[in-house]
């Protein structure tokens, strides 16, 4: 080999090792600066109190501020297309329900950002099955006086978004029962229980994690829990499926995301920190006092997940013909 063949190939060489410098150096020096959870519904429900939850324990073990945003609007969707178009430097979060975000390309007709395509997945952190919940004054005890009520009377079901999770689940149950209910659309499930529980409307399904706490204080009367075995938590209360609403069962899973090209080392850091806080005994016994369990997975596996919910629910949302302009 000459000199200047020999030139040549140190030269490739040193452009090969400076081009993957770059995302080294970033992925040990990181984080530079303060993390945003960006929690894209109104304070309150299961996002937010998960978020809070975890910023603090994750702002000591990053050694970084960590701070809630909430950026509610079209059902999680803005937050969502906040995170998908932010600088890729992991330092912008997005905590949400994954379920209801791989709801919305089946459901939203416009929808700015492709979430399969645009984030990516760092763990799931905690799973609560729906509740069906009335207000304490509805002349109902169970699934089945409830629906006979709504055959009778309009019975108006609070939707904590129109597209979301609780939405379709509600949906699923009306059509499994034959019940009738005229859903109230609402930007966000706090917004839905409140009003739930302030007589306006009459039925809430939501995240059991934000709704348990009324129930047990007599605000709400429970009807159901949507998962197929009952729970140690609360053994008394009945399920769905044991009501006649056979092989169902729905929840909110949460997650949390980054956008797309986000370094792998990073979302390896942040991955294995966040599994460390959501497992602490501090904050799983928090979770777990308010009827939700602590799930966690490796990235990869989230967004295989992700894309199995995207398909298990489209063919809900294509049965009910469900589209949002």
């Amino acid at each position: 080999m000459n000199r200047r063949s020999l030139a040549a190939l140190c030269a490739i060489a040193a452009l090969a090792s400076m081009t993957a410098l770059p995302t080294q150096v970033q992925a040990q020096s990181w984080p530079t600066g303060t993390i945003r959870i960006i929690v894209p519904y109104a304070p309150g429900g299961s996002s937010d109190i998960i978020a809070r939850a975890i910023s603090q324990p994750l702002s000591d073990a990053l050694k970084q501020s960590v701070i809630v945003e909430n950026r509610a609007g079209a059902n999680g969707n803005l937050g969502a297309d906040l995170v998908s178009k932010s600088k890729p430097d992991g330092l912008t979060l997005l905590l949400c329900d994954t379920g209801a975000l791989a709801i919305s390309p089946s459901v939203y007709t416009k929808l700015g950002f492709d979430p399969s395509k645009d984030l990516r997945g760092v763990t799931m952190l905690a799973y609560a099955p729906h509740m069906l919940a009335v207000h304490p004054s509805v002349p109902a005890n169970n699934l089945k006086e409830l629906v006979e009520l709504s055959k009778k009377t309009p019975i108006n079901f609070a939707v904590t978004g129109m597209g979301s999770a609780p939405h379709l689940a509600g949906v699923a149950v009306e059509r499994a029962s034959k019940a009738n209910w005229v859903y109230i659309p609402y930007k966000g499930g706090s917004q839905a229980v409140a009003d739930t529980i302030a007589g306006q409307t009459h039925v809430v399904m939501n995240g059991m994690l934000a709704t348990l706490p009324y129930v047990q204080s007599g605000q709400l009367k429970v009807i159901g829990i949507s998962k197929a075995q009952r729970m140690p938590l609360v053994a008394d209360m009945p399920t769905l499926a044991e009501q006649g609403v056979t092989e169902f069962e729905s929840g909110t899973w949460q997650g949390l995301l980054v956008s797309n090209g986000t370094p792998k080392p990073i979302i390896d850091r942040l991955n294995a920190e966040l599994v460390k806080v959501i497992r602490s005994p501090e904050v799983r016994s928090r979770l777990v006092a308010l009827g939700a369990e602590v799930v966690t997975m490796r990235p990869e596996e989230q967004d295989r997940f992700f894309n199995q919910e995207r398909a298990r629910w489209l063919k809900v949302v294509t049965e009910a013909s469900i589209k949002i302009d």
